[in-house]
């Protein structure tokens, strides 16, 4: 799909059929909080911190979404999706004059710091003609006052009948939308009395505001909205999930913590967790969590939090950002299946594990699903260990250590992106042997890149041999079975792709993978 969410219609691409599948598609993370502007409740793609920066404004006092992004990019990641979420906030409002009425536009994006202004011409239309008008509506950057966005609608109407009716035209605008009441008169022409060539613009008469703290219902949103988490669901994959504090030192509840879990078990990524903001050693962090509930193969924490070097004083920092980075980076470098404890993998000079650890902390935090941060070559911090907070919460505990993980999720949501055509074909032989083809290809290109211990895999497929009446809502069933690097043992999965989606299955009794290739 595109890299930015279009307006109005969306189309969502499969890949093409029998394609090879990408090996090493770059590593994308996907952070939500709060910011000083941008769409509400809409995932856009970033490339670097300056398109955060224009999109969403200045790193803010009141969110760690700024700082947690600066990280990311800081610490190697490459493509990051950022929705902002928001709880009450207010976009600004504009009164255009329209013979004892007014037009009332509401700015759509929310915020203090959204500087929109207005314009109204009668350019282009006859002297008869009382009934159209034209608008401009421009966005100015609050810091250099140049304008970084602009809508032109020519010959708009206050006619509800009409074609052009200026709340209809407006329903699609990145920057403005009309609200009631509607005026019975077109707007005045707002053109400078020194120069009627020269239009005189109406700035806000009531200022937009950023709401309140996020709550963990801001967080989550609405599946039937596609607000907070259930805004990823135009995206069509990610990698990694980070929730940063949502106020100064105020850690995402547990509510919002576990939906995301949920939600990442369903799309096949890792939620990144701070360590609770409260724990000042590894014990309070271990015993916190642990009565919080988090135990999942889908969730990767560390302890301690950081801080600046030339800063004794400052509060601890979050690295969940960072940790996304490093993902990132390290994907690039080994692949999912490599180890993040590893020299190549540290953080920045100027920061530092804001506890000194002991021998017997590390060993606790480890046993307890939690990657320690400590000084590595160079007094450079670095994670020691490299595991989930699964603790024994699934069948298989193999899940426990995060590469096996980050690989097996990478494969299963490979195989799903790319067998989708599969539910639209003839059921047949011929179909069951180019799913098997093409994915076979795709995991004997793994071994050869080191992912997998042997080169002996199982791809089975029901296609054409299954005889279901209901084709449609059973859809193609493949079972996947290799040996993961790090692993004792070969784990499985069963993968149901229907019209509806894939459902993913841990399967617990697999074809022997001995004697296949």
């Amino acid at each position: 799909m595109s890299d930015a969410v279009d307006r109005g219609i969306t189309v969502t691409e499969i890949s093409a059929v029998d394609q090879p599948i990408d090996v090493s598609p770059e590593t994308t993370a996907a952070f939500i909080g709060r910011a000083l502007r941008g769409p509400i409740d809409t995932p856009v793609l970033i490339n670097h911190f300056g398109d955060f920066h224009r999109m969403f404004g200045a790193c803010w006092q009141r969110s760690s979404l700024g700082p947690a992004v600066r990280q990311f990019f800081e610490h190697g990641g490459k493509k990051l999706y950022v929705v902002r979420v928001a709880n009450n906030a207010r976009g600004a409002m504009v009164c255009l004059p329209a013979g004892g009425s007014a037009l009332v536009l509401r700015v759509v994006e929310p915020g203090s710091t959204e500087r929109i202004r207005a314009a109204v011409d009668y350019d282009g239309i006859p002297d008869d003609n009382t009934e159209l008008f034209n608008l401009t509506l421009q966005r100015i950057d609050p810091g250099t006052g140049l304008i970084i966005d602009q809508e032109i609608h020519k010959k708009l109407s206050v006619v509800e009948s009409a074609e052009e009716f200026v709340a209809d035209v407006l329903v699609n605008s990145q920057v403005a939308h009309v609200e009631h009441p509607y005026p019975k008169r077109r707007p005045d022409p707002t053109v400078n009395e020194d120069s009627r060539f020269e239009l005189e613009w109406v700035d806000p008469v009531q200022p937009g505001t950023d709401g309140s703290e996020l709550t963990d219902y801001d967080l989550i949103g609405s599946r039937e909205r596609g607000t907070g988490l259930f805004a990823l669901e135009d995206v069509d994959h990610f990698d990694t999930l980070y929730l940063p504090a949502t106020g100064q030192g105020i850690d995402p509840g547990p509510a919002a913590v576990l939906a995301a879990e949920l939600y990442c078990r369903r799309r096949g990524a890792m939620l990144i967790v701070d360590p609770p903001s409260q724990a000042t050693t590894a014990m309070d962090a271990v015993t916190i969590v642990k009565q919080l509930g988090y135990a999942s193969p889908n969730i990767v924490s560390y302890f301690p939090r950081l801080c600046y070097r030339d800063d004794s004083d400052a509060a601890p920092r979050a690295a969940g950002g960072a940790i996304a980075g490093l993902m990132c980076k390290l994907d690039r470098l080994y692949g999912p299946w490599g180890s993040i404890d590893c020299d190549a993998l540290a953080f920045q000079r100027d920061l530092k594990p804001c506890t000194q650890l002991e021998d017997d902390d590390a060993h606790t935090l480890l046993r307890a699903g939690f990657n320690a941060i400590a000084s590595g070559p160079a007094g450079r911090a670095r994670l020691k260990g490299s595991v989930t907070m699964g603790r024994g919460s699934e069948l298989q505990r193999v899940f426990t250590c995060l590469p096996i993980r980050r690989l097996c999720n990478r494969i299963i949501t490979t195989v799903d992106l790319a067998t989708r055509w599969a539910v639209f074909e003839a059921p047949d032989r011929y179909l069951t042997e180019r799913i098997q083809g093409q994915i076979a290809a795709y995991l004997s290109y793994l071994y050869d890149i080191g992912a997998f211990e042997t080169d002996a895999f199982v791809v089975q497929c029901d296609a054409g041999i299954a005889k279901h009446e209901d084709r449609l809502e059973h859809g193609v069933t493949i079972l996947l079975a290799f040996h993961p690097r790090r692993s004792a043992e070969p784990v499985s999965f069963t993968l149901h792709q229907t019209v509806r989606g894939c459902r993913v299955a841990t399967t617990a009794f697999a074809p022997a993978t001995q004697h296949c290739a």
